[in-house]
């Protein structure tokens, strides 16, 4: 029973400038381990071959040290991989395909699908018809050719592709690159391995996409996957399964505070959440002084355990209330200063008067707590 691992869009030398540098840097090399994992799973489920649809770097000026590391890290898988060029790293007259030949960094087992074509691999009775892109953006389907490409009796036609399949994904994609819904059963496919919708997703029974084995946006399209593709014989319907691959969980979230119990859920779903999160979170709306000294004591929590967290909260006032005022004991001139930038954050939504309002409220508690020891 002839298996695949199918993976795509590892985006090889992607920079995450937008993270701490700390961060950043973990988030690079968990994409350098999510190839080693995929090199583990091919060998532990006794995989056939390895399938990469497209977009195996990032850009064609990565670094030679990251060319090299990629290839490294697919040892730990003996048998065949088929690497596609996908839209980031187009197989160019001069690309990053080309250097890596240069340097000598691409091993005997691992197969480039430089040229559209058919790459038989004849001890797994394998056929891997596969349609590499040769610029960034084509306009034709360039899967079409796999209709008349001749294969060997007896062995899988296995298509890898790397474009969006029309109509059928989200968000109305129809852009660039486009691959027709009805590839596989046009072209007699017993499978179409795809890449570019960087989450997994089954277009039909015979056509998927694995998406990235390691998210890198924050998008709820189950990233984070790789696909191990069982085919008993020639025409059989395979058989399909999504394996876990990622290191780190991407989580956006988009709260607005109006009462307390908003915050409390608030809360209770950040405690929730693993250290392997990367956490991007706005506040909009309104929270007591008490509830934002809470806040901000989680926050900081958070910030520590979690491998990212980025909080924005531009949109999120300050509303003292009587017992906020009470509790701060804050009379004469300290107590018209509080007056005077509650009004002016409510007023013109200040966030310098909202966070000096925070800061000061911070200093007279902790005066409090100093005279009562």
């Amino acid at each position: 029973m002839p298996k695949i691992l199918h993976t795509a869009d590892w985006q090889m030398g992607r920079a995450f400038t937008r993270f701490e540098t700390e961060d950043g840097a973990a988030l690079v090399e968990a994409r350098f381990e999510a190839i080693e994992t995929l090199a583990r799973l091919a060998t532990e489920n006794q995989c056939d071959a390895v399938l990469v649809a497209g977009d195996v770097f990032d850009a064609q000026t990565v670094a030679d040290r990251t060319i090299r590391r990629v290839f490294n890290a697919t040892q730990g898988f003996a048998g065949p991989w088929v690497m596609l060029p996908g839209n980031h790293d187009a197989a160019l007259a001069e690309s990053v395909w080309t250097r890596a030949q240069r340097l000598g960094a691409v091993p005997e087992n691992v197969h480039l699908a430089l040229q559209p074509g058919v790459i038989d691999l004849e001890p797994q009775r394998l056929s891997i018809l596969c349609a590499p892109l040769t610029q960034r953006h084509t306009y034709s389907d360039l899967t079409e050719p796999f209709s008349v490409y001749q294969t060997p009796e007896g062995f899988l036609r296995v298509g890898l592709a790397h474009g969006s399949v029309q109509g059928l994904l989200p968000d109305e994609i129809d852009s660039a690159n486009p691959i027709a819904p009805n590839r596989a059963e046009a072209s007699r496919l017993d499978y179409l391995a795809l890449g570019d919708w960087h989450g997994t997703k089954q277009i039909d029974e015979r056509t998927w996409y694995s998406g990235t084995p390691e998210p890198e946006r924050f998008r709820n399209n189950e990233a984070g996957n790789a696909l191990i593709v069982d085919v008993s014989e020639p025409g059989a319907t395979p058989t399909v399964t999504p394996v876990p691959t990622g290191r780190y969980q991407w989580h956006q979230l988009r709260e607005t505070l109006a009462v307390h119990s908003d915050l409390e859920q608030l809360l209770e779903r950040l405690g929730t959440l693993p250290e392997s999160a990367v956490v991007d979170l706005r506040l909009d709306g309104s929270v007591t002084l008490a509830g934002e000294e809470a806040l901000l004591k989680a926050l900081s929590v958070a910030e520590a355990r979690f491998r990212s967290l980025r909080c924005e909260r531009g949109g999120l006032q300050l509303t003292p209330t009587e017992e906020d005022i009470a509790a701060l004991k804050a009379d004469g001139y300290v107590g018209e200063v509080v007056e005077s930038l509650w009004e002016r954050q409510d007023a013109a939504q200040d966030d310098v008067a909202r966070d000096a309002l925070a800061i000061l409220a911070g200093l007279l508690r902790e005066r409090e707590q100093e005279a009562a020891q």
